[in-house]
């Protein structure tokens, strides 16, 4: 499954810096549109427009989504293309379309795929110096933890260092179960969170509303910006989050948003 939507998500083996370049020697399209409006579908839902004609995804399925605030934001993906029509600059367009020809069709395999980041869950995996960086992953991850044990009822194995511990796999059943029946856009979303954090804990916790995005974003970076702080930063490093961000960003709009109903 994971290969399957590597291609969306900046968490995915292919780096996002990497594929950027590569679709920058491609020729991107042409824009071909004047106007982008958004309208209502006759089954129901709302649809991005151009020309007065629905955005087709690349299996040539009608790109709708739930809700209208989400139709505009994906319009205004559309309108703000230029001369050439960029998908990496598309990131709610990009996940609209795999959760329409990929996820719909394989809603159980991407549920497992949420659930075994769970069970080998970064939050789970602690320093044991300095006690700095101790403290800061107790403080951005207990929060997570305790919801998570008090929804799923059972206690997560800590571990210090990089050595795997095992999971209960009750305890990640109960988590796979919960996503039981999770409309398709919202799942996309929930896996490409979960990919990017490289938490299904913490893209559980943004699903849920326990945390705001960027509470979440700075959590599935604690050791990274500790790193950052001791020793500096690097250019191409951050590139490659900057892109990862407008990623995630997306996805938590989607959340956000079909949460409303």
């Amino acid at each position: 499954m994971r290969e399957l939507l590597s291609d969306l998500e900046a968490g995915g083996p292919i780096d996002p810096v990497e594929r950027a370049k590569v679709l920058s020697r491609r020729t991107l399209p042409k824009r071909f549109y004047k106007e982008v409006s958004v309208g209502g579908a006759e089954e129901g839902g709302h649809l991005v427009l151009l020309d007065g004609r629905p955005v087709k995804t690349a299996g040539r399925k009608t790109l709708t989504v739930p809700q209208l605030a989400l139709a505009e934001a994906v319009a205004g993906e559309w309108a703000a293309q230029e001369t050439s029509i960029d998908p990496m600059t598309m990131p709610l367009t990009r996940i609209a379309n795999v959760a329409i020809d990929a996820v719909a069709l394989r809603l159980g395999e991407v549920a497992d795929d949420v659930a075994a980041y769970a069970s080998n869950d970064l939050l789970c995996y602690r320093a044991d110096t300095p006690q700095s960086l101790v403290s800061r992953q107790e403080t951005a991850w207990r929060p997570v933890l305790d919801w998570a044990e008090s929804r799923f009822s059972g206690r997560f194995v800590l571990a210090e260092g990089i050595m795997p511990v095992r999971q209960d796999p009750a305890l990640i059943g109960r988590v796979r179960d919960s996503l039981e029946g999770m409309a398709a856009l919202r799942l996309a979303a929930l896996h490409v969170a979960t990919t990017l954090t490289g938490s299904g804990l913490l893209a559980l916790a943004l699903e849920d509303g326990l945390l705001p995005a960027e509470t979440v974003w700075a959590a599935a970076h604690v050791d990274e910006d500790w790193n950052i702080e001791q020793w500096g930063g690097d250019a191409e490093a951050e590139k490659v989050r900057a892109l990862r961000k407008r990623d995630f960003d997306a996805a938590a709009l989607i959340l956000a948003e079909t949460a409303r109903g």
